[in-house]
């Protein structure tokens, strides 16, 4: 039996302020020529740590930090919390939609979103072509997982479908909703609703991006049980 060896070409970024932690720098490898090889390596390349910002493919890689952790959840074990419980049963007045497209009110909402809730953030204020270069890929496949309140937009996921010949999975890619609602924890919610509707579709993971423990931006991520973490090159449990 033979194992096939792909080598993929990539670059380094010169250090630049992180956006998570301060006083700290980042760097980045990004995959060069994604249009040409993300869209059949990237299921290999996510598992590995990557992840999509736009068309490009990357991965922190920090000379003195490794406080970014890739993090993961198995559809078929996870189980929700009793405080999950609560929210999905308050906010089961909402209504789930999901668009292969993604629509021209997305913007809007987006707008409002990071001009109101990340203004301290390097996506601030937000523009179109900024929301585009962000949010769209010429080679990737996207669902858009809308929330309603009856006929109001006011949530959107977007969810890469990421398939290959051992797993299905889809990685939340980036999820934006109307700060008029933020009592119902629509972040928190929208996860939970990706996670219902994988199961429905039969996907084996849901990919959650990169937890940083000292970022409590990111500290959400890890109340979703069992889970997994990409530590040192491999994936560790975690309840």
């Amino acid at each position: 039996m033979s194992t096939q060896t792909v080598s993929l070409n990539v670059g380094i970024t010169k250090a630049f302020p992180c956006s998570y932690l301060a006083d700290h720098e980042e760097q980045l490898i990004m995959l060069i020529e994604p249009q040409i090889n993300a869209q059949h390596f990237y299921p290999t390349l996510l598992a590995n740590g990557f992840r999509r910002s736009g068309d490009q493919v990357y991965r922190p890689h920090c000379a003195h930090c490794q406080a970014c952790q890739s993090l993961r959840i198995s559809i078929k074990q996870f189980k929700k919390s009793r405080s999950q419980r609560r929210l999905f049963n308050k906010n089961k007045k909402f209504r789930i939609e999901i668009s292969e497209v993604a629509k021209t009110q997305y913007f809007n909402l987006y707008q409002r979103y990071i001009n109101q809730i990340h203004s301290d953030g390097p996506m601030f204020p937000a523009s179109t072509d900024q929301y585009e270069g962000f949010i769209k890929s010429t080679w990737n496949k996207t669902l858009f997982i809308e929330i309603y309140d009856q006929d109001k937009l006011i949530s959107v996921s977007v969810t890469d479908q990421v398939n290959s010949k051992k797993n299905q999975a889809w990685s939340a890619f980036y999820c934006f909703y109307d700060p008029d609602y933020r009592d119902y924890s629509l972040g928190k919610f929208a996860v939970l609703s990706q996670l219902k509707l994988a199961k429905e579709f039969d996907i084996d993971w849901l990919y959650l991006g990169y937890y940083i423990e000292n970022c409590q931006k990111m500290n959400y991520k890890t109340q979703f049980n069992p889970h997994q973490r990409f530590i040192d090159g491999q994936w560790l449990n975690f309840n």
